[in-house]
């Protein structure tokens, strides 16, 4: 008997170790991003699976489309609903606006206002351009459907109070998620992260803030380096 508990304790620390030694590789794999980084291809739910680079895998969703097709996202995408099996094996499905984007050939592609955009420049501040539609002179809202309550009247009237598509330019906080307006104001905000290059930026004049933006951005990610999971 008590050969048998020793037995139990050892087979125990080992799993432990074993665990340990797997969270330690975790962390050792972190690398920092460059543009030769290469994203997982399929569908990302959520920012958290961006990050970690854990999109949902092609063999996961269930499709008419043919699954070697060189246009199977946008296809797939067309669609209202994705359906899907978790890493249970349960059966789920995603209203396609609710999801976070998609990665293919390597390349992020983020959905925003009822589209999906490629990200051009990725750190720890990325930029990326999107066509925003407007109504009744007013921007659309491209978090109508993420973050505003249904409104079925306003919902269906809009399409009649269509007037134009605009090609606008955005920011996304890596850290976080967010994504705001690529301006002085919002970019100020996130330089607040690096005090000294914030307070270097905030000493400039109104007109070399609007010039220089793209300069800081630049700055801020070689400053502070985003970190993924290597890709084997």
């Amino acid at each position: 008997m008590r050969k048998f508990m020793v037995h139990c304790i050892a087979m125990m620390l080992v799993s432990v170790a074993i665990c340990e030694a797997q969270e330690s590789d975790s962390v050792w794999r972190m690398v920092k991003y460059t543009p030769d980084y290469q994203f997982r291809e399929g569908i990302f739910l959520n920012f958290e699976q961006v990050r970690n680079n854990n999109p949902l895998p092609k063999s996961r969703i269930l499709t008419s489309v043919d699954y070697s097709d060189r246009d199977f996202f946008q296809k797939l995408l067309a669609e209202e609903t994705i359906k899907y099996f978790d890493g249970f094996g349960m059966r789920k499905e995603v209203e396609t606006e609710d999801i976070w984007g998609y990665s293919k050939n390597g390349v992020l592609y983020i959905g925003l206002g009822g589209g999906f955009h490629r990200i051009t420049v990725i750190g720890s501040i990325c930029h990326f351009l999107a066509s925003i539609i407007s109504y009744d002179g007013q921007y659309y809202d491209p978090y109508y459907n993420r973050y505003a309550f249904y409104d079925y009247y306003y919902y269906n009237r809009r399409p009649n109070t269509y007037t134009k598509t605009e090609v606008r330019q955005f920011l996304l906080d890596f850290e976080t998620g967010e994504v705001v307006d690529y301006d002085v104001t919002n970019l100020e905000v996130i330089l607040m992260k690096d005090p000294e290059l914030h307070d270097e930026y905030a000493t400039l004049r109104r007109r070399k803030k609007k010039q220089q933006k793209f300069l800081f951005i630049r700055r801020f990610n070689e400053r502070n380096p985003v970190y993924l999971p290597a890709v084997d």
